[in-house]
């Protein structure tokens, strides 16, 4: 959950050059001049009174192989179809039920009691084998949980249904809902529908037939929080949203995929923006993945679009990679609430998130049951 994790005044986005966005792996290996040649090409030889318009012709041609023709048709096609969906009704805004209680005998997160934000610690989560034990319990509830919650997705049912539902299912197994009283926060998860991208507060809106809905659930376990959230489908959804929900997830598995002790955190960025690119969509830049551990929110803070951020990745810490991915603007609004934020253009978004441990070789998703 990338609460105090959104960054206001994001960087500008890097001046790369064209080569650097290209999404073929077979092309990017030839050098520059297997990539483009000059052929000259001569007519036979003209006579008589034509003879004036002889001229010799010089050819620009590029190689291109089957494979790279397939994918730039594909890309071609997706890009069509990206663009093709119903615009719903906007999102209304419904009523907001009282924050539920929570038992005394459970152990409380340390910002409870301020409706401001907390400071995003400046320290990396770096844990012992005892924190990461910790660190598993609490990502592994977080994850049963976000399964539980997902099964309840289905028209007619309210998003403020999920939250009593999830608040219930963290409380029952000794763990507090992170979100709820976080920064002044009234609910036990987020629930962000359609074009809402992130944050937004259950209510007595009812799920509709078609709706797309991302669930963030965070749990705090032996004071430890465990961050996940998935979109799910409600019903009937149209091909343009689905494809836009399952790129979101690809890139959350691509960014993960390429992270080890070593490894840039830069890279995550690039690799996300280059598979968003191939099918027309926009990463956002506003809000960000973050540390994770006895803290909720702290550094390193992870950007989603490329970036010439700093740092590297250190076996033993723990951070969420969470991109939201949107088929038109990027840009925001956000409620009087001062959290439910959505598109600008009231376009679809879609987001997924884990929290990953770095290891000496990769990264292991710890938000799995």
């Amino acid at each position: 959950m990338g609460f105090a994790a959104s960054m206001s005044s994001p960087p500008p986005p890097l001046q790369l050059s064209s080569s650097s966005s290209s999404s073929s792996s077979s092309s990017s290996s030839w050098s520059k001049s297997a990539l483009f040649s000059v052929t000259p090409v001569s007519f036979s030889p003209l006579t008589g009174k034509n003879a004036q318009y002889r001229k010799r012709l010089v050819v620009l041609s590029k190689r291109v192989s089957p494979l790279e023709e397939a994918m730039r048709i594909r890309r071609e096609r997706e890009l069509q179809k990206t663009v093709k969906f119903r615009k719903r009704p906007p999102l209304r805004r419904g009523r907001v039920s009282p924050r539920l209680p929570v038992p005394d005998n459970i152990p409380k997160p340390p910002y409870l009691g301020s409706n401001e934000l907390p400071d995003i610690s400046s320290e990396h989560q770096i844990h012992d084998s005892e924190g990461i034990v910790k660190m598993r319990a609490a990502c592994e509830l977080a994850a049963r949980v976000l399964d539980n919650a997902g099964k309840l997705v289905r028209p007619s049912v309210t998003t403020n249904e999920i939250d009593k539902a999830v608040h219930q299912m963290i409380i029952d197994a000794g763990a507090y809902p992170s979100p709820l009283g976080y920064g002044g926060f009234p609910k036990s998860v987020c629930t962000s529908v359609n074009e809402c991208m992130c944050h937004g507060i259950p209510d007595s809106r009812q799920l509709q037939d078609g709706d797309i809905i991302n669930i963030d659930v965070t749990v705090y376990l032996n004071g430890y929080h465990g961050d996940t959230s998935k979109t799910f489908l409600c019903g009937n959804v149209n091909d343009a949203l689905m494809r836009l929900v399952k790129v979101t997830e690809e890139c959350l598995e691509r960014g993960i995929a390429l992270c080890k002790d070593g490894a840039s955190f830069k890279k995550i960025g690039k690799r996300i923006s280059e598979h968003a690119e191939k099918y027309g969509y926009g990463v956002v830049e506003r809000f960000v993945g973050h540390g994770v551990g006895t803290v909720f929110h702290s550094e390193p803070l992870i950007l989603h679009n490329r970036n010439d951020r700093p740092g590297i990745m250190v076996e033993g810490e723990t951070f969420t990679i969470e991109p939201i991915l949107t088929i038109g603007s990027t840009e925001c609004i956000t409620w009087p609430d001062n959290w439910t934020t959505l598109t600008a253009d009231g376009s679809p978004a879609a987001q997924f998130e884990h929290t990953i441990l770095i290891t000496r070789t990769g990264a292991e998703i710890l938000t799995k049951c």
